[in-house]
């Protein structure tokens, strides 16, 4: 009686940090060296590297102190075993795939502070030092241990996550299909059933878990008793780990390995760790909701530690429909890929379609045309009309003529324009607090397409034929109120459309990071007035006497191609598809062909 009200006392008590720090810390899954990387893994990183990008240009007085981790995960007999099929020594193995992940990763510009490995000393001692504390709390314990176990998924099952198959008469995983065994051994054991009401706590102090669905999914794994969990193994059926402190004969548990990378990574068991401590979004996958919602919480708190913040849980890709697979032959190397979409390209494809609440697809056709219809065509056609020396002779990003602007602001395209970019921050701000890049991606292209049509029905290219090139020549030797009317309205579309241009480029810069440095950079577009708070800086303000107009700036002269239009090679099997693709409706709203290329 005296115990439960102990406990009850200390759930009342314990409270969690709902103050962000001046800190911020994300990290990715570290990623399994069992293979190569896949289109999978290269969505959880550059998920996690939007969320931190997006964040230093939200709080860009603390840019040096977003923190972003990745790395690789090396223990396990799954390695041992892929290392021995490539018949190589087991580090050096184990080496080779990690720098593919990171080589990857460097390519898709996934801007990391930090690539750990878990074979890393500095991971072994962490590993050890976390291992002790929950040793000395008595949280753990040696126990003989029996139960259904997973090779494959190096992890024990319960009998209500198992399917037989009456057959053949084995037993199989039911989350992931892979055969499972009976085994009894020693092991070490971790008091998790004594922490369920913690973790429950943790949950339900909010936001700890989204999408909200995968929130419901941590729940209902909650509503049923958790029993303690084995964290070591026998180094006779496990010699590819770290031993457990002061006992040889056994090794420690991969995933309770795996986890600690979150605390090594800031400089556990250091105490300047807390500087980062604890981590504020931490992007899964959602076939690892169990460690990180229900494990990484329960060995946190048992060791003193507050959990992490938030959970940010996302879906899986297909291919064509289909679950990637090696024995599908379908499984995209990111590598590969990029040859014919560009890395960068990839990138966009990947946050433009991935979808964290449920399976994505992964289409070849899709993904060219996606990149055409909006990087090159929406995005790219766009600067280029405003750049070219036909329409724009003096390569200016021009300033905005106030009556002029509110004149054009009277008409049914000014106002769309107007009305669609007054929203932009507000929206986009929610879709990517959220983590909806794809919605924030959607925004964007929209917010293009109201440019495109701003610029389409205001009929630039008419006043320009109005304008001699004396007139032109005056706009540099005579003061404004003595140049050409159709001069100044001119050079106000022009600036009108390069608005909405920058406002996008600042919010593309987490999507697609050098593609959008390409374009501010020829907008000339100083690097202070890049950041969130930059995107309500616009000809609306101006308008409503909000700002004062910016003044003119020449355009930066480098010949550029923002985003080559794709064509499908020889031997890409989509060839014969692509060959009867039609552009997008929405792509041919305008009758005047330009090419991407901006002077």
């Amino acid at each position: 009686m005296l115990g439960q009200k102990i406990k009850v006392l200390k759930i009342v008590l314990r409270t969690y940090s709902k103050k962000f720090a001046d800190n911020f810390y994300v990290t990715t899954p570290i990623f399994y060296v069992n293979g190569a990387p896949h289109i999978g893994h290269l969505y959880s990183a550059v998920l996690a590297d939007a969320i931190s990008r997006y964040q230093r240009l939200l709080c860009p007085e603390n840019s040096g102190i977003t923190r972003l981790s990745t790395g690789t995960d090396e223990h396990g007999t799954k390695i041992e075993r892929a290392a021995s099929a490539s018949k190589a020594p087991v580090i050096d193995y184990c080496t080779k795939i990690s720098h593919l992940f990171a080589e990857v990763f460097r390519e898709a510009s996934v801007k990391h502070c930090d690539f750990i490995r878990t074979t890393e000393q500095r991971h072994e001692k962490a590993v050890h030092d976390f291992w002790n504390t929950l040793f000395e709390r008595d949280t753990i314990y040696l126990n003989q241990y029996n139960g259904w176990y997973c090779v494959a998924d190096e992890t024990f099952i319960t009998n209500n996550q198992l399917r037989l198959d009456e057959q053949s008469g084995v037993r199989y995983s039911l989350e992931s299909g892979h055969p499972v065994e009976w085994t009894e051994e020693e092991n070490y054991m971790f008091r998790l059933s004594k922490f369920q009401a913690d973790i429950l706590y943790w949950l339900q102090q909010g936001n700890r878990v989204r999408p909200v669905k995968f929130e419901k999914i941590l729940m209902d794994m909650l509503n049923e008793p958790l029993l303690d969990i084995s964290i070591s193994r026998p180094i006779n059926r496990v010699s590819w780990a770290l031993p457990v402190p002061n006992d040889p004969t056994h090794t420690i548990y991969v995933w309770f390995d795996a986890l600690v990378n979150y605390l090594t990574s800031v400089g556990y068991p250091d105490g300047k760790y807390t500087d980062f401590w604890p981590p504020n979004v931490q992007v899964i996958g959602k076939d690892i909701l169990k460690f990180h919602g229900v494990y990484w919480p329960a060995f946190l708190i048992a060791a003193g530690m507050e959990p992490p913040r938030q959970l940010y849980v996302h879906s899986h890709w297909t291919v064509d429909g289909q679950k990637m697979s090696k024995s599908k032959n379908n499984v995209i190397d990111p590598t590969i890929a990029a040859k014919t979409y560009t890395m960068e390209g990839l990138r966009y494809f990947l946050l433009r379609e991935g979808t964290a609440h449920s399976d994505a697809n992964y289409c070849s056709v899709k993904a060219m045309r996606i990149l055409n219809a909006e990087l090159a065509d929406t995005l790219g056609n766009l600067l280029s009309r405003v750049c070219s020396k036909a329409l724009n002779p003096r390569q200016v990003y021009p300033r905005l003529h106030t009556a002029q602007l509110r004149e054009i602001l009277k008409t049914n395209n000014g106002r769309q324009l107007r009305d669609v970019l007054q929203q932009f921050e507000a929206k986009c701000t929610q879709h990517f607090n959220d983590g909806n890049f794809y919605m924030g991606a959607d925004l964007i292209m929209s917010t293009l397409h109201a440019a495109n049509r701003f610029l389409e029905f205001s009929r630039p290219w008419e006043l320009k034929l109005k304008i001699s090139d004396l007139d032109i020549d005056k706009r540099v030797s005579l003061p404004m109120p003595q140049c050409d009317e159709n001069c100044l309205k001119l050079e106000t579309i022009i600036a009108m459309t390069m608005d909405t241009l920058r406002v996008c480029g600042i919010a593309l810069q987490p999507l697609v990071p050098s593609l959008s440095t390409l374009l501010l950079d020829k907008l000339r577009v100083p690097y202070d007035q890049r950041k969130w708070r930059n995107l309500n800086h616009h000809f609306v303000q101006v308008a409503e006497g909000a700002l004062e107009p910016s003044l003119e700036v020449c355009l930066n002269r480098t010949h550029l191609i923002l985003f080559r239009r794709l064509t499908p090679k020889e031997d890409d099997h989509v060839e014969p598809e692509l060959a009867k693709m039609k552009e997008p409706e929405k792509c041919k709203k305008s009758k005047r062909k330009t090419k991407n290329v901006v002077s």
